[in-house]
């Protein structure tokens, strides 16, 4: 365990070592990734899965068990298509209809689910159904790398307040079928899984992160950059994982993190770097160069009165320009091994969430 002196408080890393990376590759079982119930009234939990279809279209469900802002059951479908367009359908329930375990994957929420269906040489296997607004998917996420986490998954912030991070497929070949107004089709492609849970106002905790992966026919890779408020020291939380194949090369959180010249985006209003470059001295070299915006948004629109015109102008001066983008970008990945160079480049898609 790795404890980060900040300047208004300690943060606990749950690294196992030595230092901030993983020497020892944690073996995560179901009940990492089955729920964690806390009865704190400010915990959240939610499992998120994305599917890069072969037809060009990207598929994103989110089951929230206590989503961040009502702490209520809720369930998200985003639907992206290769012209730019997007679907999405975003609704919440209630506590009556939703039903959850604590050995292994099964979330239940009203007529959606996520559940474990099976683990095939020791590699788990997911179906996820959701449909509403229009929008139905049922897919089958068959994981091609091992769950992973950093170190024993968990930030702790406070004595009360942590995030935790479980990534229940890395890699995945993805099969079953999407439906958009009444018209189904059966779909294949690459899926990724992964599963957050925690306590406390992220939005007072988190000012930004960057979160991503990106695939090369033998390699994956996957990072989440989180930077915390000045009030909690402006502190980097860095995981970064590489696996060739089904094995966990390096766990490492050790990162140098390169922001480039900030460029205005008017949808989300805000800015964003012109590149992000994540260094592991001696490991990785990853430069991430965005050439699309997926999609911008400006967070404080979601909220009724308060995110609208006039207000919303005051409101910023006050809490800042939050903001959420999905980047298509260029990627270029240095990765030494045992002394051996080798160079990648290609496409990816990764996100950028700032809180404040």
């Amino acid at each position: 365990m790795t404890l980060l002196q900040g300047p208004s408080l300690n943060i606990v890393e749950a690294w196992n070592g030595p230092g901030r990376r993983d020497g020892e590759i944690t073996e995560v079982t179901l009940a990492d990734n089955a729920a964690h119930l806390d009865k704190d009234k400010q915990a959240f939990e939610h499992w998120y899965f994305d599917a890069h279809l072969d037809d060009g279209r990207i598929v994103v469900v989110m089951l929230q068990s206590r989503e961040l802002v009502r702490r209520k059951p809720g369930v998200e479908i985003h639907l992206y298509t290769p012209d730019g367009k997007r679907r999405e359908s975003n609704r919440h329930h209630t506590d009556a209809e939703m039903t959850v375990s604590t050995e292994k994957v099964d979330v239940q929420i009203a007529h959606h689910s996520a559940v474990l269906v099976d683990v095939v040489d020791g590699l788990p296997v997911y179906r996820v159904k959701a449909q509403q607004d229009g929008i139905g998917v049922d897919l089958t996420f068959h994981a091609e790398v091992p769950p992973w986490m950093p170190g024993r998954g968990q930030t702790k912030y406070t004595q009360r307040e942590y995030f935790a991070w479980c990534v229940g497929a890395p890699r995945a070949r993805v099969e079953g079928t999407v439906t958009v107004d009444g018209t189904t089709d059966q779909v294949s492609g690459r899926g990724y899984h992964d599963h957050n849970w925690g306590v406390g106002d992220m939005k007072r905790i988190i000012s930004k992160w960057y979160w991503g992966r990106l695939y090369t026919d033998e390699l994956s890779l996957i990072y989440a950059m989180v930077e915390t408020t000045e009030r909690y020291g402006s502190h980097w939380s860095q995981p970064i994982m590489v696996a060739r194949g089904r094995e966990v090369l390096l766990s490492e959180g050790e990162v140098e993190i390169t922001e480039g010249p900030t460029v205005f985006n008017p949808i989300a209003d805000r800015s964003y770097p012109s590149f992000l470059r994540l260094q592991v001295p001696g490991k990785i070299d990853l430069t991430l160069t965005p050439k699309e915006i997926v999609h911008a948004h400006d967070l404080l629109s979601d909220i009724p009165v308060a995110g609208r015109p006039p207000l919303n102008k005051l409101v910023k001066k006050l809490v800042g320009h939050p903001g959420y983008f999905r980047f298509r970008s260029d990627f270029e990945l240095t990765l030494t091994l045992d002394g051996q160079e080798e160079k990648h480049t290609g496409q990816t898609l990764h996100e950028m969430v700032a809180l404040s």
